[in-house]
């Protein structure tokens, strides 16, 4: 729940000395905030009523310099109805006549913004007043007259009522004034050119609206009544965000035009039954005979999305919001993302399959022909999945709750990290331990090797233990490539997360950082390749294989008989079951509230769609293709637009909006359809360490926003350290550190199926996986309490 608060200060009693700032009166403030935090009750919440919060404070030495009494009121403001209210239009036109609005302000204190404003306003000739006592007016010290302490008299701050407390937009300021010299209302917009920290609750000001109104003047006149108008046009976050881009003062004015528009529709009212139908998470609880429905779900998700189809491929590139550049590094982003970890899982199969993908132990076992026992299983796993796509099975997602798809999102970033220890210790094996002959010619090295101990013997008669060094001419020794290998990992990983947090840093202006941080893999990959493959061109790196034959591999059904095709029934189902989960939990974390996606889900759809694309890639003999978690919600955060606040001294991303396009994952695939004919040309550059570093970085970044791994933080920090979250609000710490124990044990035993090298044990993985929702709705009810597990299952963070 979102509102608006006006802050009044008024000095009690004048100052005997000086004060550093006003730094008790601010930590007062701070402790008062943090009182309203942990309140049960916001006075957000209450719409009709105002609440008043009065504080005084004292020194322990009335007599101390800088000594004051600061009295502070709170009220609830109640946004403006522009549906309803006309004042709030006149307001506008009034101000879009005779408009002051600074863009790009280079000035960094508040007191320097205000009076350049107020100049601005002046020299408009929108108003006569005397700068000195509209300023004085502003802050609570009047000057410096009276006392030393320089805050603001009366502001309205927007803030949202969660579950954690008071949460301000900080990013914009309303400033009021009462002015007895003004015959008539004025109002300056000021736009930063950077976010400025002016304290507490306003650490990232970037708009600054200065009210000014004389002090008699009809209800409907009043400064109050004025800033709510803009207040409530600027506490939309997606408003903001468009104000950015304004060039010019009639692009600035045009968006508080459009911004008017869109608060005076009559927004409608979602149609529940059409949300309950689009998101299977949603809505009324299971029932049986939903699921007889046939069809039902699909036609409502093709109703749906196929009027937004062609905004998916024109949102971006045409209008005046567009974002090519975004779309560019995004494109790439993508193509990295998933050529390269594809190459590398390909590899290590390779080495542990001859070439092939896991079903070939089974078909070596029962002396099955591969190909066409790799497409049987394809064809009946694409039956099944658009069978659950036409009889609606994904509404089971609604047994899914969050902590169960965050033990299955926390199992698959394991996944990368462990493929990545897997493949170094391969290296470390195969090259560390014990020396490596140069040749292979047994005839030459036992020569070498006898020339030397006649040598050796001739010349060390007299030793007790001679020592005997085989010739530089017959040892490799290869201990650098190794150590080389385990540089480049970790390079690859430290440089590509030190760019990717780039745009949380003061380097550089905020586009450039905003690309770096898009292109952080992609120029980590590059930079590591160049360095392993060109400036340590004397150590021989391992790369990745490339077998020469056909791309496409069509099967010979006929070496099957009737049996071997039941027999893959199983692994179809046990495989549709296993991309089932998969897909529909990674559009369950992409679809996250926190990523604010506006056109909805598809869950049945692209659960029929899959089973369709599958059929073709079972027949060409191509890997099966479904949703993959982490690409996909990195993909939505790589097209967010984002604001940044500063909450208890943390920094905070907000996601704005997000471009909903499908052009940057079909430029991605493009490219990678096109590297499948440039073999082995890109290959040969890329060391196999520096994609193991790809797969940390990708399981690192997956991390973001993951509750469990917050709570599993929070076993080894203290108690003072706790961050304000819902959960260690509202739910005994012990359940917390319960719950979280709880989905270890969980995840261990996935690891423990997931990861252990016998076929057969990973064929019941799926229905483990399928395990975690009774273990989570009828087991852990009896450990904890139902009312704390849906706290902590809650979607808020």
């Amino acid at each position: 729940m979102s509102g608006v608060t006006v802050n009044h200060f008024a000095e009690e009693t004048p100052s005997t000395g000086t004060s550093k700032n006003g730094y008790v009166f601010q930590e007062m403030e701070l402790q008062d905030g943090e009182q309203e935090d942990y309140g049960k009750q916001s006075p957000v919440t209450h719409k009709d009523h105002i609440y008043d919060n009065q504080i005084q404070i004292s020194a322990s030495d009335p007599d101390a310099p800088g000594f004051g009494l600061l009295n502070t009121t709170r009220k609830y403001v109640k946004p403006m109805n522009f549906q309803e209210e006309v004042r709030a239009h006149r307001d506008l036109d009034s101000f879009l006549a005779q408009a002051s609005i600074l863009l790009d302000e280079k000035a960094a204190t508040l007191d320097e913004v205000l009076r350049r404003m107020l100049t601005h306003v002046v020299e408009d000739g929108h108003g006569g007043c005397d700068v000195d006592e509209v300023i004085n007016s502003l802050f609570t010290d009047a000057g410096g007259r009276e006392f030393d302490v320089h805050l603001l008299s009366e502001t309205i701050q927007g803030v949202t009522a969660t579950s954690t407390g008071i949460r301000y937009q900080q990013s914009w300021l309303c400033i009021l004034s009462n002015v007895r010299s003004l015959q008539r209302r004025h109002v300056c917009i000021a736009r930063l050119e950077r976010p400025q920290n002016w304290g507490v609750n306003c650490c990232e000001a970037r708009y600054v609206i200065l009210i000014l109104a004389p002090p008699r003047t009809k209800s409907t006149k009043t400064a109050i009544e004025l800033g709510r108008t803009f207040a409530t046009m600027f506490s939309d976050i997606s408003f903001r965000q468009k104000l950015l881009e304004a060039k010019t003062q009639e692009e600035f004015k045009q968006e508080l035009v459009c911004q008017r528009q869109q608060l005076s529709i009559n927004s409608e009212k979602p149609v529940v039954e059409e949300i309950e139908e689009s998101d299977p998470r949603r809505g009324k609880s299971l029932q049986c005979k939903d699921f007889f429905k046939a069809g039902r779900g699909v036609y409502n998700d093709l109703r749906r999305r196929l009027p937004l189809y062609p905004s998916d491929f024109t949102d971006g590139i045409t209008g005046k919001d567009r974002c090519l550049l975004k779309y560019t590094t995004t494109a790439i982003f993508l193509y990295i993302a998933i050529l390269l970890p594809a190459i590398a899982f390909g590899s290590l199969n390779d080495e542990s399959t001859r070439g092939e993908i896991v079903i070939r132990g089974i078909c070596d076992d029962y002396n099955l022909d591969f190909d066409a026992f790799y497409a049987c299983i394809g064809l009946w796993n694409s039956l099944f999945l658009i069978l659950g796509g036409l009889f609606n099975v994904s509404l089971l997602m609604k047994l899914f709750k969050r902590s169960t798809e965050e033990v299955i999102a926390l199992f698959i970033s394991i996944a990368f990290v462990g493929d990545a220890v897997k493949g170094t210790i391969k290296i470390f094996q195969h090259f560390y331990h014990g020396p490596i002959l140069a040749t292979a010619n047994s005839t030459l090295v036992l020569q070498e090797i006898t020339e030397v101990l006649e040598k050796m013997k001739n010349q060390t008669e007299n030793a007790e233990h001679p020592s005997v060094f085989l010739p530089e001419s017959l040892v490799l020794c290869s201990r650098e490539r190794p150590v080389l290998c385990l540089l480049l990992m970790l390079g690859t990983l430290w440089l590509g997360y030190a760019l990717y947090l780039i745009k949380r840093s003061p380097y550089l202006n905020d586009k450039i950082r905003e690309v770096v941080s898009d292109c952080a893999l992609p120029i980590s990959v590059v930079i590591f390749s160049f360095i392993g493959s060109y400036l340590f061109l004397d150590i021989q790196l391992p790369v990745f294989s490339v077998h020469d034959g056909p791309v496409f591999r069509f099967p010979p059904f006929d070496k099957l008989t009737g049996m071997n095709t039941l027999s893959a029934v199983g692994l179809g189902f046990l495989l549709a079951l296993l991309i089932f989960i998969d897909q529909n939990i990674v559009i369950s974390l992409t679809h996250v509230p926190e990523h604010k996606l506006l056109k909805g889900t598809a869950f049945h759809w692209d659960l029929m769609l899959t089973g369709f694309i599958n059929i073709l890639m079972s027949c060409l003999g191509l890997p099966w293709m479904h949703a993959a978690f982490p690409h996909s919600s990195l993909h939505a955060r790589q097209l967010a637009k984002v604001e940044q606040h500063v909450e208890n001294g943390h920094l905070y991303t907000t996601i704005v909006s997000v471009k909903e396009t499908r052009l940057t994952s079909l430029v991605a695939n493009i490219l990678i359809g096109l590297s499948a004919f440039m073999l082995p040309i890109p290959l040969q550059w890329i060391p196999k360490p520096v994609l193991y570093g790809l797969f940390l970085y990708i399981a690192a970044t997956s991390l973001d926003g993951n509750q469990m791994v917050d709570r599993m933080a929070l076993l080894l920090k203290e108690q003072t350290s706790y961050p304000p979250t819902h959960y260690i609000r509202r739910v005994p710490q012990r359940k917390v550190h319960y719950f979280t124990g709880l989905q270890m044990i969980q995840l261990i035993i996935l690891c423990a199926f997931g990861m252990y090298p016998l076929p057969y044990m990973k064929m019941v993985f799926p229905l483990l996986m399928i395990l975690l929702v009774p273990i989570r709705t009828s087991l852990l009810p009896r450990v904890i309490d139902a009312k704390y597990l849906d706290i902590m299952d809650a979607q808020h963070m």
